[in-house]
């Protein structure tokens, strides 16, 4: 019996568990095109360090955590200043809101439950429980995840808060010559589906795609031959905006169900075929 990716060659856009996602598709009988669209993520030390410094020091009501790589970056960061257990101390005096159930593990693992959670994986499913609350007057603390979080911080400084942000990495562009690769491959049938795993990476590759003058004929194999899958809501969103009609999109957001969802999609539509 065919196995469901028998023949298929999946591209990963990612640039984390690289290895174990190629190890899935080929245990699916696919065959894994690694082309990252995520440039690596670059920590901002000294400008961490300094906002580090200022919330040890002057405390906050809030702090929002959104991405768990962020979170354990901060705590990288604090171990490497001296301020760590001063950090943890601070967060725990203080109302914590998280996004994403790995922000939510990697909080509960250091003792500390936030009092409010998102009920989508997105920044506007955080807002949503946040409007509940009253932030007049209160200092709120927002760690960034790689790119300015604009709606959110305009949700808070309209009820009144004063906003910081902590950005503890910075995501830098692909290379040019892998996003030429992909969009290459992608136009001239040589990928069958295409795995994205951040919103960022979908940000990339189609502007990459606009600037080189290709993004139409990319689009048109999107809603073609060539299907789609995204990590989580937030990806799957990020996709749909760019006009890519159908997105697979696991149940659970991680990176090997989102594989298994892909291996699904083949295994059905071989059926129909039947």
């Amino acid at each position: 019996m065919a196995k469901a990716l028998e023949g298929k060659r999946i591209v990963i856009t990612g640039s984390r568990k690289l290895s174990e996602l190629s190890e899935i598709i080929e245990r699916q009988g696919g065959y894994p095109l690694v082309r990252p669209q995520q440039g690596t993520l670059l920590p901002a030390e000294e400008e961490v360090e300094r906002d580090l410094n200022h919330l040890v020091e002057s405390g906050t009501d809030w702090i929002i955590f959104t991405t768990g790589t962020g979170l354990e970056a901060l705590l990288h960061q604090a171990e490497r200043t001296g301020a760590y257990t001063r950090l943890l101390n601070i967060v725990k005096q203080s109302k914590v809101a998280a996004r994403g159930y790995k922000t939510f593990a990697m909080l509960k693992q250091l003792g500390i439950k936030p009092i409010v959670i998102d009920d989508d994986g997105t920044t506007q499913g955080l807002i949503r429980e946040l409007q509940a609350f009253d932030f007049a007057g209160q200092g709120v603390t927002i760690q960034l995840h790689g790119e300015p979080m604009p709606a959110l911080v305009a949700f808070f400084e309209q009820r009144g808060a004063a906003v910081r942000a902590i950005l503890p990495y910075k995501h830098v562009a692909p290379d040019d010559e892998v996003s030429r690769q992909l969009c290459q491959e992608i136009m001239e049938g040589r990928a069958d589906a295409v795995c994205f795993t951040t919103a960022v990476q979908v940000r990339y590759f189609f502007l990459y795609a606009r600037n080189s003058g290709c993004y139409l004929e990319i689009i048109k194999n999107f809603n073609g031959r060539v299907v789609a899958a995204a990590v989580g809501r937030v990806t799957a969103e990020a996709l749909k905006e760019e006009g890519v009609r159908l997105v697979l999109t696991p149940d659970s957001e991680r990176m090997g169900a989102m594989i298994i969802e892909l291996s699904r999609y083949y295994k059905n539509k071989a059926a129909l075929t039947k």
